[in-house]
């Protein structure tokens, strides 16, 4: 398989041929950052048609079908018809914080979106603690939310700030017991070594039964952590028109969509690094042809295609299930999910002890 640290060393290099150090430093900064806006504009312009196409099937329409062939130019226009909106100025508000609460949404989604490793030797942030990285600065999306609800002196929007507030700090903590069943699984934060650990065979499969609850404790404490269906009730349009982001408008309100469908590519993304084995291909132990075979597909191609299988499972989540009450919502995590996780955590820390894993 490919090793992207060929090229990216190639660049390196060659960029050091004829630039002092510094300068090289900052020149790769800059080409990092532009290819990760590149990579975030049009992942999120997909997983908009995505879902739209998703939807229509699962209510038996066709979805967009106008603009473009098949409908998918109808993303990138609406683009264009959000970005020459205008940014409407609101009385008796907190202007600073109201401008501010957008861009830490954003900020949030792409210091975690640097992190996952894309495929082999192609990561941004690669260090020795990178899943506790990972889960710090996604900590940082509900400040945002909070703000933007507070400082838009709306009703409405404090209400949807406050339900997300509760809900995304409940939910984080059914995300941390799966995260940490699965590090102690591997036996490492750093998100390259948890990939290479799974080279024979991914975690969903050698984990054993703590493997698969944890897996299906992080798919509903994600679906709740992107606030998404049936977990939308900060953003309940029959009940807070459109939440915590009622206010917004132009490209503000386009950096809050951006942020909710970059989050479920993340969520994704780790769902894929923890337990379907990151960029690595399917292998099965013995089957050295069919193993080869999968060798040949590009490591990008098999974390992205990961990545949107299990987002196609969270979307689908969405257009099945009705909306949850608020009361409802919490009672599923604190009576359910956190006990099942600790059991889960401790039933793990058991099989690892006895050397039980293989």
């Amino acid at each position: 398989m490919f090793n992207f640290s060929v090229l990216t060393n190639w660049i390196d290099n060659l960029l050091r041929s004829f630039m002092p150090e510094w300068l090289t430093v900052v020149t790769e900064c800059v080409l990092i950052g532009l290819v990760l806006l590149l990579t975030y504009s049009v992942l999120a312009l997909f997983y908009i048609y995505f879902e739209r196409k998703i939807c229509a099937a699962f209510q038996c329409r066709l979805g967009p079908n106008r603009v473009g062939p098949w409908g998918l130019l109808q993303s990138i226009a609406d683009m264009f018809k959000m970005l020459i909106k205008e940014l409407i100025s609101l009385n008796h508000t907190d202007k600073f914080l109201f401008a501010l609460a957008p861009y830490l949404v954003i900020l949030a989604s792409m210091l975690a979106f640097a992190v996952l490793p894309w495929g082999n030797g192609l990561q941004v942030l690669n260090f020795n603690i990178g899943i506790f990285f990972l889960l710090a600065v996604s900590s940082i999306g509900v400040l945002g939310i909070l703000l933007a609800g507070w400082s838009s002196n709306n009703k409405f929007t404090l209400i949807g700030a406050l339900r997300s507030g509760a809900q995304m700090v409940s939910y984080e903590i059914s995300i941390g017991l799966s995260v940490l069943t699965m590090v102690a699984f591997a036996g490492t934060m750093n998100v390259v070594e948890i990939v290479e650990k799974q080279d024979h065979l991914w975690f969903i499969f050698s984990g054993h039964l703590p493997a698969i609850i944890a897996f299906v404790i992080y798919l509903i404490a994600g679906t709740a952590e992107t606030n998404r269906g049936p977990f939308d009730l900060p953003e309940a349009e029959s009940e807070l028109t459109a939440g915590y982001h009622t206010e917004y408008s132009g490209i503000h309100f386009g950096f809050f969509y951006l942020a909710e469908y970059l989050n479920l590519f993340i969520v994704s993304g780790v769902a894929t690094l923890l337990f379907l084995g990151g960029w690595m291909p399917l292998h099965f132990p013995g089957w050295d042809g069919f193993n080869a075979i999968m060798d040949y597909i590009p490591s990008v191609v098999w974390f992205i295609g990961k990545a949107v299988a299990v987002s196609f499972i969270i979307i689908w989540f969405k257009w099945t299930f009705p909306r949850l009450r608020i009361d409802q919502m919490l009672s599923l995590e604190w009576k359910y999910l956190m006990p099942f996780g600790l059991f889960n955590l401790i039933l793990m820390a058991i099989i690892i002890v006895t050397n039980l894993y293989f």
